[in-house]
């Protein structure tokens, strides 16, 4: 089982969301918000629209390639011993890499679909792609007048079903969990490290030490490995023999070679 944060997309040029002066948070002053998550707040969208509308533009994918761990991700899944990601992330990364969807579970939602905030009627992603990064404008809904959004999950939105449809029977499966790049703030995901068995071993790739996982003399299953998560799964990947094939399943995958080659512009094209 994998649970990966914003942490991991740093290396694509995506900011995370809470690194003190580089992380998103530490750079909406702009949009003058009440607090830097109300950007990410339905009721405020609802009302003020306009600094996510902003944001949103800068942030929607298409510009931005798989890293080294979604490659590990990927390999993961190649290898046939990935049960689920589960992800926070909503830059839709994993599946560019190469990341069969039926693996990722993408906590947050992402930028694929489309649909009304206030009759929840689905919306062409097209449209609403056009109306905030060409007009800059938020998006309306053609059945009832409302402004619409990417299916992106706001703070006051519940997590997406397959979330619930499968938690509870994929950290009972699991035997294992890898964490990396992320705050474990947020929850109900944050709390996915501590639903596993406390036999099951759990692997910590992060900047800094979250969660409660146990450094002390007296650990018998946690492991944490400081520093940046792409030298953390290179550098696993490495004492386990798998560096090789990490570095072809990184080079090679489909999302990144056709973005490489031009042959596509945004993740919406690879199928």
């Amino acid at each position: 089982l994998v649970l990966t944060g914003a942490g991991i997309s740093v290396a694509a040029g995506i900011p995370d969301f809470r690194t003190p002066g580089t992380g998103l948070y530490s750079n909406l002053e702009k949009y003058n918000l009440p607090h830097p998550t109300a950007v990410f707040d339905i009721d405020f969208y609802k009302d003020n629209p306009a600094p996510f509308v902003m944001l949103a533009s800068e942030i929607w994918p298409g510009n931005h390639l798989p890293t080294k761990t979604h490659a590990f991700i990927k390999l993961l899944s190649d290898k046939g011993i990935l049960l689920r990601n589960y992800t926070q992330n909503i830059d839709g990364l994993e599946v560019l890499g190469g990341v069969p969807e039926e693996k990722v579970i993408e906590c947050h939602g992402h930028f694929r679909t489309a649909s009304c905030t206030s009759c929840g009627s689905p919306m062409d992603v097209s449209l609403v792609s056009k109306s905030i990064i060409e007009d800059g404008v938020p998006p309306v809904c053609a059945k009832c007048g409302g402004i619409g959004k990417p299916d992106i999950v706001f703070f006051g939105e519940d997590l997406p079903s397959v979330f619930h449809r499968n938690i509870n029977r994929d950290v009972k499966e699991a035997d294992m969990i890898i964490v990396m790049g992320t705050s474990l703030q947020v929850q109900p995901v944050a709390g996915i490290p501590d639903y596993v068995s406390s036999k099951v071993p759990r692997l910590l790739f992060n900047r800094e030490h979250v969660g409660n996982f146990d450094t002390s003399e007296y650990n018998y299953r946690d492991i944490f490995e400081a520093g940046n998560c792409d030298d953390g799964v290179e550098k696993f990947c490495e004492m386990i023999g798998w560096g090789e094939e990490l570095r072809t399943c990184y080079e090679n995958a489909e999302g990144r070679r056709k973005l490489r080659e031009g042959k596509i512009t945004s993740e919406e094209e690879i199928d």
